[in-house]
């Protein structure tokens, strides 16, 4: 069963680039859980990086920003490093993340048919309840109206 908005997250521990992250430290204050289908890639850099840009905004609302793909931990550390992520990635390897908040979709690409992460985002309030997600996010302009969505809740 899938997530869906206004019920709480999963109870679940990962492996992220900051160590072991767990779901209730998500308590407390709000958390952008954001799914992104690949370290290194241009879409994934550009949204990475308009995170980062507005990491701060982000933190002065008491909201934590954190990346999910299937990539290793150390593909991430790496990622963080070339791009200057100030915010932990979390390495869902065995897309028991991925399933619980149903972003594995069926994609195409060059004609082939392939099982792969769709870009989704989704806002943990401070009780560890989804409060709004956004599904089959375009890059440009989202980190934004995720930032205004938050600031409404404020």
């Amino acid at each position: 069963m899938s997530i869906t908005l206004n019920q709480p997250i999963p109870v679940f521990t990962a492996q992220a680039t900051c160590g072991e992250i767990q779901s209730d430290s998500f308590k407390g204050r709000f958390t952008v859980l954001y799914f992104y289908p690949k370290d290194n890639t241009s879409g994934c850099t550009m949204e990475g990086r308009d995170f980062a840009a507005h990491y701060e905004e982000f933190k002065a609302l008491g909201c934590e920003v954190i990346g999910v793909s299937r990539d290793s931990v150390k593909s991430h550390t790496n990622f963080c490093a070339k791009q200057g992520f100030p915010f932990a990635l979390i390495s869902d390897s065995d897309e028991s993340l991925c399933k619980a908040f149903d972003v594995m979709k069926l994609k195409k690409l060059y004609g082939r048919e392939y099982m792969g992460i769709e870009r989704s985002t989704f806002l943990i309030n401070p009780e560890g309840v989804v409060c709004a997600e956004w599904r089959k996010v375009k890059v440009a302009g989202h980190v934004e109206a995720v930032l205004d969505h938050l600031k409404s809740l404020a």
